[in-house]
């Protein structure tokens, strides 16, 4: 979409945004995340763990899911920088923006990930081509794992595969959730031919929280008790959080 104003652009990104928003609660109203909130659920119901990655912005993603007050306790993020906190890589690597592309810190992050057999995993990544998150879904897959994606099948079928499979996210997935970003994520052009107006984090937080509130009101519908979050800065948010945090221990620690 083109825009000429300040105030034009900030109201078409609101269009745009609102807009994606309104065909995600759509496939919501539809079942269309049921699939994908049945793994989760079976997950929690037998102990296991939400595990979640994403690079780059992805990431923001991965903290929707994890740790979050209104969220399941039985979560953790996965994120690239483990390699350097608990692995044996240079912290300088952090800033390399090969890093998410390199394959080989799949295994690195694996080796210090707590995994159990039930553990479900979920990927967000916008292109969903870039070698590390290739890489991990294939290594998750090879380890009998259920694997979510959320990704933009618009801009992922509209690039080539960086991963040596020459796979891409979306064709290794259980489940695939598209995250409706345009390809290359801006939504607007301005009148310089600047493009702007990111939306593939916006509509991914909806998904991670839409996920969540599925597994939650499932639980609570058969009469469970779940575990979730509550904010540490309310009366009680951090004992309450502590004595269900405790029964995963580290399996749910993230860096």
């Amino acid at each position: 979409m083109s825009a000429s104003t300040p105030h034009t652009a900030q109201a078409d990104l609101a269009t745009e945004v609102n807009s994606r928003l309104t065909r995600l609660q759509s496939l919501v109203a539809a079942g269309g995340l049921d699939e994908a909130i049945d793994l989760l659920t079976e997950c929690v119901r037998s102990n296991g763990v939400i595990q979640a990655f994403g690079t780059g912005h992805s990431e923001g993603f991965s903290m929707e899911i994890a740790g979050r007050a209104g969220g399941l306790i039985p979560t953790r993020r996965i994120t690239l920088r483990e390699v350097v906190l608990v692995g044996g890589r240079d912290r300088e690597d952090l800033f390399k923006p090969e890093l998410e592309r390199d394959p080989t810190v799949v295994e690195e992050l694996l080796a210090h990930t707590e995994i159990h057999p039930q553990d479900v995993f979920i990927i967000a990544s916008n292109s969903g081509v870039n070698s590390s998150i290739v890489g991990m879904a294939l290594a998750l897959k090879e380890r009998g794992h259920q694997v979510i994606a959320v990704t933009s099948l618009e801009h992922t079928r509209a690039v080539e595969p960086k991963h040596a499979s020459g796979k891409r996210l979306s064709e290794i997935a259980d489940v695939v959730i598209d995250n409706l970003a345009p390809f290359g994520d801006a939504t607007l052009e301005l009148a310089d031919g600047s493009k702007v107006g990111a939306v593939s984090s916006l509509t991914a937080a909806f998904i991670g929280q839409a996920l969540t509130v599925g597994v939650v009101s499932r639980m609570v519908e058969a009469g469970e008790v779940p575990p979730v979050f509550l904010s540490a800065n309310i009366p009680g948010g951090d004992e309450h959080n502590r004595v269900l945090q405790d029964l995963y221990g580290s399996r749910i620690r993230s860096f």
